[in-house]
C-alpha cells in the first residue's frame, strides 16, 4: 500500500506510510506523524481489527473546557509506547492486532444539534468495516452517541464498564441536550445498555439515582482491594456484549491533573491499569478514553495516563484475538480426528 490517501507523500514517514496495518515501523520518539503508537493514519478500513479515531468534542463539558484536545494530546503521550513491547505483556500486539489510526470525526461546532448525528455516523462507518473502535475524547457526551451506534450493531441492551469519579446518570429530559454529566441516564432510558449488568467504577461525587447500576465507589475500591473489583466487574457484566469507558478524572487529581471536573480521592494509575489488564475475559466490543483537557496539565502526566490506559486496552484486544485464533485450531484439530 502507499502512503495513506490523507496525506501527501512529501509528508510521508512511519505512520503515514507502512505497507500493512501491523508490525512496528522504525521513528524516533520525538519526531514524525502523531498517531496512535505510530500506526498508519488512513481511512482504508481493509483488514483492520481495531480502528483508532478521537472525537476533539467538549462543548458539553459543566465546568472546565479544554478536552477537544485530548486526542492530540493521547496521540502525542503514546509515542514512546510504540518504542517497547507493552509492559507487562511482552509482546508486539501489532504482529498480530491489525491497528490503524482513523484520524478525528468532524461534526460542525456550530451548529450543536447536528452533532450527535454525526458522531453516530462516525462510528458507523468504522464498525461497518468489522473492526472495533477505540476512541479518544473530548469530553464524556460522546460516549452516548458511540453507545447508540454500537447498540445497533450489536444489539441493545448492551453491559457497560464504566471508570469514572461521576455517575453521569442525572436525569435530563431533554432529547437534544449535549451534557456530559447525564449521558448515561439517556442510555438506560433509551435502552442501550442494561443497568443490571453494568458497572461503575471509582465513584466519589453524590447522586440520589443511579438507575440500577452496580456502583464501586473510589473507597470501596481502595477497602476491597483489586481483585475483588475485578471479580465483581466480571460477574456483573458476564459474558453480555460490553462496551468500556473510561474517564480520566476516575483517577485522582495526583495521578491526572488535565481534565474538566477533577475529584480528589480517586484511584492510582496502577490500580487502574492493573484492573484494564485483567478485561480480557470481557466480551468487550468497543471502548473509549475521555475526559483529557491537556491545558491544566503538568508535564503531560494525564496525557501518559490516558496512552497507557489505551494502549492496555489494545493489548487486551490482542490478547483476546489470539486466544480465539487457539480456540479456532483447537477446534479444527479435534474435528480432524
Amino acid at each position: 500500500m502507499s502512503a495513506s490517501p490523507l496525506l501527501p507523500h512529501s509528508l510521508s514517514n512511519g505512520a503515514a506510510a507502512a505497507p500493512v496495518p501491523v508490525g512496528a515501523p522504525p521513528e524516533a520518539t520525538y519526531a514524525g506523524i502523531a498517531t496512535f503508537m505510530r500506526r498508519p493514519y488512513t481511512r482504508d478500513l481493509t483488514g483492520a481489527d481495531v480502528v483508532v479515531s478521537g472525537v476533539p468534542l467538549d462543548l458539553a463539558t459543566t465546568f472546565r473546557p479544554g478536552s477537544r484536545f485530548g486526542p492530540a494530546a493521547v496521540r502525542a503521550a503514546s509515542a514512546q509506547l510504540a518504542e517497547l513491547k507493552p509492559f507487562p505483556w511482552g509482546v508486539d500486539p501489532f504482529e498480530t492486532l491489525k491497528v490503524v489510526d482513523y484520524g478525528d470525526c468532524w461534526f460542525d461546532a456550530h451548529n450543536p444539534l447536528t452533532i450527535r448525528d454525526a458522531i453516530v455516523a462516525h462510528a458507523r462507518t468504522i464498525l461497518a468495516s468489522g473492526a472495533r473502535m477505540l476512541t479518544f475524547g473530548g469530553d464524556h457526551y460522546i460516549t452516548y452517541p458511540l453507545l447508540r451506534a454500537h447498540a445497533e450493531k450489536y444489539g441493545k441492551p448492551l453491559s457497560l464498564i464504566h471508570f469514572d469519579a461521576h455517575t453521569d446518570t442525572w436525569p435530563d429530559e431533554q432529547p437534544d441536550s449535549l451534557n456530559h454529566g447525564t449521558m448515561f441516564y439517556k442510555a438506560v432510558q433509551e435502552g442501550l445498555i442494561n443497568p443490571a449488568r453494568s458497572v461503575q467504577v471509582g465513584i466519589r461525587t453524590w447522586n440520589d439515582d443511579t438507575m440500577g447500576i452496580k456502583v464501586l465507589s473510589a473507597p470501596w475500591v481502595h477497602q476491597h482491594g483489586i481483585e475483588k473489583t475485578l471479580d465483581t466487574i466480571l460477574s456483573v457484566v458476564g459474558d453480555a456484549p460490553t462496551y468500556l469507558t473510561f474517564d480520566i478524572d476516575c483517577l485522582d487529581p495526583a495521578f491526572a491533573p488535565g481534565t474538566g471536573t477533577p475529584v480528589p480521592g480517586g484511584l492510582t494509575s496502577a490500580q487502574a491499569l492493573e484492573i484494564i489488564r485483567a478485561m480480557t475475559p470481557v466480551n468487550l466490543i468497543g471502548a473509549d478514553v475521555v475526559e483529557v483537557a491537556p491545558a491544566y496539565d503538568h508535564a503531560e502526566i494525564t496525557g501518559l495516563a490516558a496512552a497507557h490506559i489505551a494502549a492496555d486496552l489494545l493489548c487486551v484486544m490482542n490478547e483476546q484475538k489470539c486466544a480465539k485464533g487457539r480456540s479456532e485450531t483447537l477446534t479444527q484439530q479435534l474435528a480432524k480426528k
